[in-house]
C-alpha cells in the first residue's frame, strides 16, 4: 500500500488522530468528507489540503490502523515468551475483550475492502496485515524458519482470524475461546489440560459475570 505524503504539521497529526477515532466508531468503507469534517471540527477543504485527496486521507487512516494494530499485538505478547501457544493465547485474550470490538471491526472492514478493491487506497492492506500478524507470531518461535514453524504460525493465524470473525458476528466469547483452546491443545499437547477455564476467565473479564460455562456434550 503506497504511503501517504505526510505534511509536517501538528494540525495534520491532530486531524489524523481525530479522523481515526471517527472511523473506529463509524466505519471507513463509506467514509464521506463532509460528515467527517463536521464531526472533528474542521472542513473538507482543510482535509483535502492536508491529505491531498480523499484517497490520500484513506491511505493515511489505513497506515495508522496498521501501525496501531502492530503496536497492540506486540504489547499483548508476554515479555520474553518463546512459546507460540502462549503468544496465541495472550493475543486472543486481548482480541476477545469487548472494548476492542469497534477497532477489530475497522480492521476487518479494511481487510475485506482490500480484497474487493485491490487497486484503490485499500491496496495490499490485507496482504500486509497477514504479513504483520505472521511476524508477531514468528517472534514467539525459537526456530521460526522451519517448515513446521511456518505451518504452525500460519494455522494459528487462520484460527485467530476465524475466531475473531465469529466473535464479531455472534458475540459468543465462551464458544470461540473453547474452539481456540482446542487448537492450542493440539499445538502444545503437553500443556495443562484445563483449557476450558480460560474461556471462563475471558468471559468474566469482559462481562464482569462469574457464571459457569456450559461445555458441549461429547460426541
Amino acid at each position: 500500500m503506497p504511503k501517504p505524503e505526510r505534511a509536517t504539521s501538528a494540525r495534520y497529526d491532530q486531524l489524523l488522530d481525530l479522523a481515526y477515532g471517527y472511523v473506529i466508531e463509524n466505519g471507513i468503507a463509506e467514509l464521506s468528507l463532509r460528515p467527517l469534517a463536521t464531526a472533528i471540527g474542521t472542513s473538507p477543504r482543510v482535509l483535502l489540503f492536508l491529505f491531498g485527496s480523499k484517497d490520500g486521507l484513506l491511505r493515511a487512516l489505513l497506515a495508522r490502523a496498521r501501525t496501531e494494530e502492530l503496536r497492540l499485538l506486540r504489547a499483548c505478547r508476554p515479555p520474553g515468551s518463546t512459546d507460540l501457544a502462549t503468544c496465541v493465547r495472550a493475543t486472543w485474550t486481548w482480541l476477545a475483550a469487548e472494548h476492542h470490538r469497534a477497532l477489530l471491526t475497522l480492521w476487518f472492514e479494511a481487510y475485506a475492502r482490500s480484497l474487493v478493491e485491490p487497486d484503490g487506497p485499500w491496496s495490499s492492506f490485507a496482504g500486509e496485515t497477514v504479513a504483520d500478524w505472521l511476524e508477531v507470531l514468528a517472534s514467539a518461535q525459537p526456530r521460526r524458519n522451519t517448515k513446521r514453524a511456518i505451518a504452525d504460525r500460519t494455522l494459528a493465524l487462520a484460527v485467530l482470524r476465524g475466531a475473531v470473525l465469529d466473535l464479531l458476528a455472534t458475540g459468543d466469547v465462551a464458544r470461540t475461546t473453547l474452539a481456540l483452546d482446542r487448537h492450542l491443545q493440539r499445538l502444545a499437547p503437553n500443556a495443562p489440560a484445563a483449557r476450558a477455564s480460560s474461556a471462563h476467565r475471558v468471559d468474566h473479564a469482559v462481562s464482569g459475570r462469574d457464571t459457569p460455562i456450559k461445555r458441549p456434550e461429547s460426541a
